[in-house]
């Protein structure tokens, strides 16, 4: 059987600088009435509601998110 995969898609909602890190809240996409955001639409019926929380303290990862962007969230089997 072939490597399984999951991609979502997430809205970062909050960053917040800990010192030692930023802690990064992200939720999953929903679907709107925009019939022109097909994409979000899709997500919203595979992943209708999801969070993630981490700490990100890699000096070279601080500053990747952003408060209002979406970002695509990919699952592999370990």
């Amino acid at each position: 059987m072939g490597e399984r995969k999951l991609r979502s898609k997430f809205t970062c909602h909050s960053v917040k600088d800990e010192g030692y890190g930023e802690l990064v809240n992200l939720t999953a996409v929903y679907g709107t009435d925009d019939k022109d955001n097909e994409e979000n639409n899709q997500f919203s019926e595979a992943t209708p509601s999801g969070e993630l929380t981490m700490m990100v303290s890699n000096p070279d990862a601080k500053g990747f998110f952003e408060v209002g962007k979406d970002y695509y969230l990919d699952f592999t089997e370990a």
